[in-house]
């Protein structure tokens, strides 16, 4: 089942925006944190946890890239990370990736994430 998540234009370009995925049944539904970033035309979709510390990549809400805008970064330890592959270049996880998310962009610029 595709989820609709946001437009694709309401990412600037090399930024990234932070989600909650939420499925289940009753009082207690799972819940998922991505992060979706931009690069032109194209959204790249990871889980919000780093591969070494299993904390949330953004230092503050929304804030995933590092000040050049080339990489993903983490907040906990400044590792860096391949927007394209989620793969770490730089950091104590170097070599380790990030898990991906499936995601979509439509014809109308709607991205979506399979749940």
């Amino acid at each position: 089942m595709a989820i609709a998540l946001c437009l694709l234009e309401e990412i600037p370009d090399g930024t990234g925006r932070g989600f909650t995925l939420k499925s289940g049944i009753g009082e207690a539904p799972d819940s998922l944190d991505i992060l979706i970033v931009r690069s032109g035309s194209r959204a790249f979709g990871y889980v919000n946890s780093c591969p070494h510390a299993r904390s949330p990549l953004d230092w503050t809400p929304d804030r995933f890239m590092s000040r050049n805008g080339r990489h993903i970064q983490c907040a906990t330890h400044g590792a860096l990370f391949e927007i394209e592959t989620g793969r770490c270049v730089s950091g104590p996880c170097v070599g380790k990736h990030l898990t991906p998310i499936s995601l979509t962009v439509t014809g109308d610029g709607v991205v979506t994430a399979r749940d």
